[in-house]
């Protein structure tokens, strides 16, 4: 298989988690960034194989720049769920990224494919359809940092929902919280004044 020496892929069917993609967040920087973390499954042999490709190209990008030796405490942008994370069980099994875009990034579904065999998508507008705990391949790239902090970053750049999951936003659904109670004596008709 020939090498890609661009820095820029697409995951296999990942989760997200703090996905801030809708609105963009201030970082500890104060600057407006969009943003998710990338759960990828460490069975996803794949999307692992591609990103230790890109990383290792940077990796010796940044060695012939800093003259032979990369900085200490030189930041790689792929961590291990079940070390950094073990108090998540979703992060479990899970190697992470943390992507980060200055502008939206592109958001939508794939809806069949076209004349030629190749998939259509359509934009999602719908700020609750893709949301932390969705799984969704996403197209990534990644890029040297030389700030306060040295190392390897990871831009977003699109997503594509491919399943729903559950939210990992820690509110409950109405559903789940009533699911067993009982609402028989609700018929939806009375006008009868409840606060009274």
């Amino acid at each position: 298989m020939a090498s890609d020496n661009t820095t820029k892929m697409v995951t296999g069917k990942a989760r997200l988690s703090y996905a801030n993609i809708w609105e963009p967040k201030a970082n500890d920087q104060g600057q407006l960034k969009y943003g998710t973390a990338i759960l990828i499954p460490k069975s996803d042999k794949e999307t692992l194989r591609k990103i230790k490709e890109k990383v290792d190209a940077l990796k010796a990008e940044a060695t012939t720049k800093y003259k032979g030796k990369l900085p200490p405490n030189f930041k790689l942008p792929l961590h291990d769920g079940d070390e950094e994370k073990p108090e998540d069980p979703n992060y479990a099994g899970h190697f992470f990224l943390n992507a980060y875009a200055n502008n939206k990034p592109g958001i939508a579904k794939p809806v069949g494919r076209d004349t030629d065999g190749k998939t259509k998508f359509q934009e999602i507008t719908d700020t609750t359809e893709v949301y932390s705990g969705c799984f969704a391949r996403v197209s990534i790239n990644f890029y040297l940092f030389d700030n306060k902090s040295k190392g390897i970053g990871v831009g977003l750049n699109n997503i594509v929902k491919v399943q729903d999951g559950e939210s990992l936003s820690g509110r409950s659904s109405v559903n789940a919280d009533f699911a067993d109670e009982d609402f028989d004596d609700v018929d939806g008709d009375d006008d009868e004044d409840y606060m009274s």
